[in-house]
């Protein structure tokens, strides 16, 4: 679980980054699932930006977050952004305050 501090931290880091990661018209699927969860193996910050489906934004984001065991740190219009520890000690590029 993420303190505001950290989340305001992040938000700050994610400001400098695109979203690599869109959600279309069909919405979630397992497609969307696994780019969310490769991307966060890459890196440890991911913006995913909603292309369609921007009514269900807050829930699909939580269900994303939930499925690849990441936190969710904050949607803002229609950008979702997403935290995940990197296992390793040594890819680790955030030190969280």
């Amino acid at each position: 679980m993420l303190t505001s501090k950290q989340r305001g931290f992040l938000s700050g880091l994610a400001a400098t980054i695109q979203p690599t990661v869109m959600i279309g018209k069909e919405g979630l699927s397992e497609g969307v699932v696994r780019a969310l969860q490769s991307e966060l193996n890459n890196r440890e910050l991911v913006k995913l930006r909603f292309i369609a489906s921007k009514e269900d934004k807050r829930s699909y984001s939580e269900q994303l977050a939930q499925e690849a065991g990441a936190e969710l740190v904050r949607v803002i219009g229609n950008v979702a952004i997403f935290y995940k520890m990197a296992e390793d000690a040594e890819k680790r590029t955030i030190n969280l305050p």
